[in-house]
């Protein structure tokens, strides 16, 4: 019988590789870093998303969260398709023992109980009848965004620590991180104290050890964003002498191939010599079938009560991001991130008009278009899409996200909760033919009012999905002030999908007689049954001009609604119609947050 490896995973949350084994000289990770010296750092390892949820999907079914419908918005439950499988699935399919101890938040409709031997607070390898190989993992939540909204004593002050260049140097951007670098001390004690267990019960050898991260960390411009800081996060595997081949590089080794965590489910079931069941969208960087990729993806789609949807995909050298909604400022208000003192102190120097033209950026609407040289410009702050020097770079990575997206049939054009958001509509091309909705999208990013009539002529297309991306076409040129056609007034009035119709009358809302179709929008919000439907007509109103006479009772009767989301929307909208508006006001109610936490 074949003698398997057994598989720890040790995960921290919310963290960047801010490690003494990543250069960090600030950084106190003692065992992280002795981890590191005995196994193999990834510089350039990345999650999929910049924040949890989707993120674990990844890590879950080595599938991207934007292949299942819903999945790639934050906090929803997706209904996982038909040829999904879950890592812990399969290992215990295999004869491994799995537990996880003891976060889940995977996005899906899966249920914990059913996928391993024991997920709790408790749970542990040890638990296993005999000498079963195990696949266990353990979550810190230490280092988690909430741990920068509390005092954390530490070695680190706010003197201690450098700023990046995008960000303005307040007493609350310094307070935070280091309180981060605190939060990570103790994560890196608490993860310390698992690697431990292992020596104890004498299975060092016998167990590959992944450490990971879900995602970045809590300032701005990092979680929830598709720079390196929200989505480069640490991996560092250690293999035993026994099982080197499956990663046969010399203890010490770091490694500047692109991994994502969707990799990790491939890579484990291969460490373990699982053939696959099921197809993934990871490839695995360990074991005999290895593969070395050029790019890797990343998305950020609904990000608590504000909608984006922004792509990416980071090679060795290069981050490029495509934003499908550039006419929406990157620094949308999101009630949890502005708990956070550095949220609020950044918009309050915004207000004083005290930020650099770099650091003003957050605040403007988005570039259809960015390309980042990473090697020169860690930071990301110049963006080359206009140099004529990267040209051939720029295109090549333009088609490789338009072949990655296609490839996995990415469904994060579809609206949340529209009737077409199914696995079995998104797989069907006269409902969802992604390839027509992904062309119409790069010509309404551009911004061309050249563009306007096709646009237009697409308001009749059968695929509510192309209606719906006709009318942000034309949302996105009248906010630049471009006139609309007369007529659309009357196929806004008529257009029977409420996903089309949003956007038609926002767009019509800034080309003119911005009172009637406020009333409009309004009425969405007061009459629709869908919390989403509701959250999009909402999020509407809060780029329109504000007429409290019009919207104030419905907006503020949303005020106890059981959507967590809508009650943050309303109650920001409210204080922007009364007036009362300040960015140190706490929209964010710790005391109503439910059992599946809201914080990602």
């Amino acid at each position: 019988m074949t003698v398997r490896p057994n598989i720890l995973c040790i995960v921290s949350e919310d963290c960047p590789p801010r490690l003494g084994a990543y250069g960090d000289n600030l950084a106190r990770s003692p065992n992280l870093d002795a981890l590191a010296k005995s196994g193999v750092v990834f510089e350039n390892a990345n999650s999929t998303s910049p924040v949890c949820a989707p993120s674990r999907f990844a890590i879950l079914t080595g599938r991207h969260a934007e292949s299942c419908p819903r999945a790639q918005h934050m906090q929803t439950v997706a209904p996982l398709p038909p040829g999904f499988r879950t890592c812990p699935d399969m290992m215990r399919a295999a004869g491994y023992y799995c537990t996880n101890n003891f976060k889940t938040h995977y996005n899906c409709d899966v249920k914990a109980s059913e996928i391993w031997d024991e997920s709790s607070k408790t749970a542990h390898w040890r638990n296993r009848p005999g000498t079963q190989p195990f696949y266990a993992v353990f979550n810190s939540m230490a280092t988690h965004e909430s741990c920068t909204f509390k005092e954390q004593p530490g070695d680190v002050g706010p003197e201690d620590v450098t700023l990046p260049p995008y960000l303005p140097d307040t007493p609350g951007m310094r307070e935070s991180l280091a309180r981060h670098y605190n939060a990570i001390a103790l994560m890196d004690a608490e993860l310390g104290a698992r690697l431990a267990e292992l020596e104890e019960s004498g299975v060092a050898d016998d167990t590959i050890v992944f450490y990971y991260s879900d995602h970045g960390a809590a300032l701005p411009r990092s979680k929830r964003y598709l720079y390196d800081e929200g989505l480069r996060v640490p991996l560092i595997v250690r293999v035993p002498e026994k099982w080197r081949h499956l990663l046969p590089y010399p203890p010490g080794s770091h490694v500047d191939t692109p991994v994502s965590l969707v990799d990790l489910v491939p890579s484990i079931l291969a460490a373990a010599e699982i053939k696959p069941p099921v197809p993934f969208d990871g490839q695995p960087f360990l074991g005999s079938d290895r593969i070395e990729r050029p790019v890797i993806f990343g998305g950020r789609d609904r990000m608590g009560e504000r909608y984006d949807l922004t792509r990416t995909i980071r090679s060795r050298r290069y981050r490029y991001i495509r934003n499908y909604a550039p006419h929406r400022i990157t620094g949308q208000y999101v009630a949890y991130e502005w708990i956070g003192q550095h949220y609020q102190d950044y918009e309050l120097a915004k207000d004083a008009g005290t930020l650099n033209p770099l650091q003003t950026r957050f605040w403007q609407t988005k570039p259809a278009e960015e390309l980042y040289d990473m090697l020169v410009d860690p930071s990301a702050t110049s963006n080359l899409v206009d140099d004529p020097a990267h040209a051939e770079a720029l295109a090549a990575h333009r088609t490789a996200l338009d072949a990655y997206m296609l490839d996995i049939r990415d469904t994060g054009f579809i609206p949340e909760h529209s009737p077409l958001e199914s696995w079995e509509a998104s797989q069907d091309e006269t409902l969802y033919p992604l390839k027509d909705v992904m062309a119409l999208a790069a010509l309404a990013i551009t911004r061309d009012p050249d563009n306007l009539p096709g646009i237009v002529e697409t308001l009749n297309h059968n695929s509510p999905i192309m209606r719906h991306w006709a009318a942000k076409g034309l949302l996105m040129l009248a906010i630049d002030g471009h006139a609309l056609p007369e007529t659309l007034a009357d196929v806004c009035m008529n257009e029977h999908d409420i996903h089309a119709r949003i956007p038609l009358a926002e767009a019509l809302g800034h080309a003119g007689e911005s009172a009637r179709w406020v009333r409009v929008l309004t009425d969405i919000v007061k009459t629709a049954p869908d919390p989403r439907v509701k959250l999009q007509s909402l999020d509407a109103l809060t780029w329109l001009p504000l007429f409290p006479d019009i919207s104030l009772a419905v907006i503020e009767a949303l005020h106890d609604d059981e959507d967590t989301y809508l009650r943050q929307a309303s109650d920001y909208l409210s204080e922007k119609l009364r007036g009362t508006y300040h960015p140190r006001n706490r929209i964010f109610n710790l005391e109503r947050l439910d059992g599946r936490s809201m914080m990602g």
